[in-house]
């Protein structure tokens, strides 16, 4: 049988979107069973995601900062897999910027007493005693979680003003369980105890990183290749409209191009990576009515980056940095060359991106992009990383649904959602903005290996990846130094 007869005789799987999670599902599927046709449809230009790479004037910029580190084999397995060679390792290097200060991060005891002063110090030990005797009964919030591990002080100084930056809303009105699943396993008792013993019993707090020498989407750009290459498809500028059912069967998935014309892709099954509010909004006929209801309470966090390149290299030597400060707008700053110098086209310049957090249509997402420059620019300057006159150039990017939110409502919305889903026959949803869940890349990949091998008659739960499973900056020692890590993004 030559390709195309065997293309023609493969069950089509359509794939809705050409994230790490559309992308790992078709690749999974290719890898373990010829009897399926994966057809990827991305709505944007590029593969990857919120993991791709950018390009302007041949500078190469991330969508935020994308390390590729893991506990999860399979994953591991598929990067070397894909990339092989053109992994680097790169040594990770990060700090807070908080009252005018540069605090190593993780916080490392003698830099943050020397920052912070002996007084305040030692009024964040008497909090932190105060909260153990007498914590919050309940952990609703993502606040009482913090506090009853680290204490008020120690909160208010290295959690609450960064959390507020990223979300736009009170630590008090997100939910506990972010925390559980983003900082598991935190406390300052262990950080003391460590600190005394010279003891290492975390060993999840790397001091270097997996990175593709091209950025993020060199990752996901040659993973669509080698989908192509083995018989499937992944095309872009494709967005899904419609998803058709007839009962508990989905029947065909509708794109549509930027011109507006539409087409019709029958599929034997479909796996989705879209934000649950859009897939809830695009079933034809639509779902009961509590389940649309219930879509509608989601939230997300949306994101914009400012790349500044500058006429000088090296203007820190940080692969990020963490802006506490609220004298200044942005929340996060990259420092690209510090990731990959492959990522720059002159190594006598630098290409630094400026990150801030937002809703879409507020004032900052629909500033101009001569204002959004203006604002890095000088905020970059405020914080003493360059000077104005050294911006020669800027590109930026807006990114919706970067982050699903978890306030009050969100759990049993996505409960809701998330039974009516289970009753599909033949469709799955997975990756971050598909299960609503804040997952790093290697657990939205995960979460698309299993669907693909539900596909092939296993019998996984794509919904519970990295709900108790969570290895993301806890904590680690280094013989005379305590680490901890913030609540970031």
């Amino acid at each position: 049988m030559n390709s195309s007869d065997q293309s023609a005789a493969q069950k089509p799987v359509v794939v809705i979107g050409g994230g790490p999670a559309g992308l790992t599902a078709a690749y999974e599927l290719q890898r373990r069973s010829d009897e399926y046709r994966p057809i990827v449809f991305e709505g944007g230009d590029l593969v990857g995601g919120i993991a791709r790479t950018e390009t302007h004037n041949g500078y190469r910029f991330d969508i935020g900062g994308h390390r590729f580190f893991t506990k999860v084999g399979e994953v591991e397995e598929m990067w070397k897999e894909v990339l092989g060679d053109e992994f680097i390792t790169v040594p990770r290097q990060s700090r807070i910027y908080y009252r005018g200060k540069f605090f190593n991060y993780p916080l490392k005891i003698f830099n943050a007493l020397s920052n912070i002063g002996v007084y305040e110090s030692a009024r964040i030990v008497i909090s932190y005693a105060k909260w153990r005797v007498r914590p919050h009964r309940q952990e609703d919030s993502f606040e009482q979680w913090v506090q009853n591990r680290f204490g008020g002080r120690l909160y208010m100084h290295f959690f609450r003003s960064y959390t507020e930056k990223v979300w736009g809303i009170p630590p008090s009105s997100i939910r506990a369980d972010w925390a559980a699943q983003r900082i598991k396993n935190l406390s300052l008792t262990k950080a003391v105890r460590n600190a005394l013993t010279g003891a290492n019993d975390t060993a999840s707090l790397i001091e270097e990183f997996q990175y593709p020498r091209l950025g993020p989407g060199q990752m996901w750009e040659m993973t669509a290749d080698l989908i192509e290459e083995n018989g499937g498809s992944v095309t872009r500028g494709m967005l899904a409209t419609r998803v058709l059912r007839d009962g508990n069967r989905v029947t065909a998935v509708e794109v549509t191009d930027r011109g507006g014309d539409k087409q019709l892709v029958e599929a034997d099954h479909v796996v989705n990576s879209m934000a649950l509010t859009d897939l809830i909004d695009a079933f034809d006929p639509p779902p009961p009515e509590h389940v649309r209801k219930a879509a509608a309470k989601l939230k997300y966090r949306d994101f914009l980056i400012v790349t500044l390149i500058l006429k000088r290299a090296d203007p820190f030597p940080d692969n990020w940095i963490y802006v506490h400060s609220p004298d200044v707008k942005v929340g996060r700053i990259q420092n690209f060359r510090a990731w990959s110098p492959d990522m720059l086209p002159d190594p006598d310049t630098a290409s630094i991106g400026m990150e801030y957090f937002c809703q879409e249509g507020d004032g900052l997402w629909t500033m101009d992009k001569a204002d959004l420059r203006a604002l890095a620019t000088k905020e970059l300057a405020q914080l003493g990383l360059a000077e104005e006159h050294e911006v020669v150039d800027a590109a930026i990017i807006r990114q919706p649904k970067a982050y699903p939110v978890y306030d009050g409502e969100y759990k049993d919305a996505l409960d809701v959602i998330e039974e009516w889903i289970n009753g599909l026959e033949n469709f799955q949803t997975v990756g971050r903005n598909g299960l609503h869940r804040y997952n790093n890349q290697d657990h939205s990949m995960l979460s698309a290996m299993y669907a693909a091998r539900n596909i092939l008659g296993e019998d996984k739960d794509v919904w519970n990846v990295n709900v108790e499973r969570s290895y993301h900056e806890e904590f680690e020692l280094e013989k005379d130094e305590t680490s901890s890590k913030a609540a970031v993004a």
